[in-house]
Formats: C-alpha cells, structure tokens, sequence
C-alpha cells in the first residue's frame, strides 16, 4: 500500500509530540512540542491523501535514466533555498537597521540579540544547507547514473530538514540556546537534525554503492566529505544532558576551557566543511556543466581534495 508506512510513523510521531505538549515541563518545550505536532499533523493528512490503499502491485518503470531520477526533492529543495535565502536575508536588514536605530528594539522577542543568530543560522544552515542537499541529490544522481537510494527518504531528509529549521529559529526567539555560535539549537533539537543527517548519509551513499558508472566523480568526494565531517562535528559539539526529558534545558559534558576549545573545533570546521567543501563539489559539477567544458585538470581536482582533507 503505496505511502502507507510513511503515513502510520508521521501519525505516530504527530502523537508523540501531543503528548510531550501535555506534560512538558516547561513553556518553551511546550510551544515546541506544540509546533511539532502541527507540522506533524498536517503531514499526516498530506500523506493519507495519498495512500493508496488497493493491494495491486505497481509496474516498474522501464526508460532511460533521466527520466528514472528522484527530482521531486531536488525540486522543492531549490523551492526552500530560496525562499530560506529570502528570509534570512530579510532579518539580517532588520538586525543591521536596529543597530542604527536602536528604538527598534521595542519588542523583546524580536531585539537584536535574538535576531542576529537567527539570521546567520538562516543564511547558513537554512539558506546554504537546503542549496547543499538539494544540489547533492541532483549531483550523485547523474553521475552515479542511478536513482537516489531508499524510495521516499530523501523526502524525509528534505522535510525533517525544514523541521528543524523551523524548531532552530522559532527557538532562537523563544530564548531557547546553548548559547554557542553556530550550534544554538537544544539537545532535542540537535537529536531530530542527527536522524535527519543519518538519513541524508544514507541516501549519498546508498546511490553512490548502486551506480552504474564505475567511476566516482571528485564532485561526490567532496559531497561526502562535507557529509560524514559534518555529522562528526555535530555529535562531538552537543554531547549534554538534559536536564528532562520534557524541558528545554540541557548541560554540556564538558566544562571550562574544553567546552570553549570543543565549541570552536566545531565552529572553524563547520565553516571549513559546511561552507567549503560542500560548495566546492557544487562548483565542480555546476561550472564545468554551465561552461560546457571538462574540469581542466581532474587529475588536479584529485590533489586538491586531498589537500583539503590533510590540512
């Protein structure tokens, strides 16, 4: 029963987040959970509007690999980078104005402590990570020659994705942080984007084991190198404990200068890794594309991943 599954976990989960609503422990966790459980809900009833519930077996497509590509969340992944961009760029003129015109900090929830990481996580994490995900699926695809692995979790890894983006900066008003640069998010928070990176895992490298081409292109290397490091820097940070199970707040494990040294070995590799090496196998599938030449030395772009990588 086509979407059937999908439909039964999402419900499930849209229960979950009601009961964590009715006895969370504290208002923020609260709204969050309430939050959760709308975008959930909704969810649910997209997907049960799809289910098919007839027990016929589907006909496997037969055609040429173009047009057995998984393009829907290359789609709406485009759709939400711009539309990320757009928004964080917006806040980012309203933090810059508040700085001239400090009268514009009228309203605690939206005065220019709050507002200036949410806009670079916007930019960042909303704007340059749905671009990442989104150009990943486009790339592996055609140059593995094969569809994305997994059948609709790459869907997942899009709209968990947009989740947490809503979560991450919904919180960053509520007062909801870490206080860390670039790592803000609370531990539940950072517990849904490491499923949702998992899955992301998954996918890259599940498409990467079932190619056709038997070679790999230096682009894909530089993909999961952003991937893989990326999920390293993410769990090595946030390693803490919640104080509940149903409240915001959580204690990181390490204190003093090893949580100062911990917090910024992930920020420089975040940006050495997120902002870099990512958008590095943008560049070397997208310009040679665009320019309708090869790469001028591949066996350079070899070296220079490598490079990158040691250093």
């Amino acid at each position: 029963m086509k979407y059937l599954p999908e439909t039964l976990i999402v419900g499930l989960g849209a229960f979950l987040a009601l009961l964590a609503a009715a006895f969370s422990h504290d208002s923020q966790f609260q709204v969050h959970a309430w939050l959760m459980f709308a975008m959930l809900a909704v969810g649910t009833i997209l997907l049960l509007r799809k289910v098919n519930f007839s027990r016929a077996a589907n006909i496997p497509f037969e055609g040429d690999d173009a047009a057995n590509y998984m393009d829907g969340p290359v789609r709406y992944g485009a759709i939400a980078t711009v539309f990320w961009g757009i928004a964080g760029f917006l806040v980012g003129v309203i933090a810059a104005s508040q700085l001239a015109y400090p009268q514009l900090n009228f309203e605690p929830f939206l005065n220019f402590s709050r507002l200036r990481p949410l806009h670079t996580s916007a930019v960042i994490f909303a704007f340059g990570g749905n671009a990442l995900i989104a150009t990943a699926f486009y790339v592996v695809q055609r140059t593995s020659r094969a569809r994305l692995f997994g059948g609709n979790l790459a869907w997942f890894v899009f709209w968990g994705y947009q989740i947490f983006i809503v979560l991450a900066a919904t919180g960053y008003l509520l007062g909801i942080t870490q206080s860390r640069e670039y790592a803000e998010p609370e531990w539940y928070v950072d517990i849904w984007l490491t499923l949702v990176w998992v899955a992301f895992l998954l996918v890259f490298l599940g498409t990467i084991f079932k190619r056709k081409e038997p070679h790999i292109y230096v682009a894909n290397w530089f993909y999961l190198s952003f991937i893989v490091t990326i999920a390293m820097l993410h769990l090595g940070n946030n390693m803490a404990v919640p104080v509940s199970f149903l409240g915001v707040k959580s204690y990181s494990v390490f204190s003093g200068v090893q949580d100062a040294l911990t917090q910024w070995w992930y920020g420089h590799n975040a940006v050495g890794f997120f902002l870099t090496s990512g958008f590095l196998g943008m560049m070397y599938y997208f310009v040679p594309k665009q320019a309708d030449r090869p790469v001028y030395s591949y066996r350079l772009s070899i070296v220079h991943f490598w490079a990158l990588i040691f250093l």
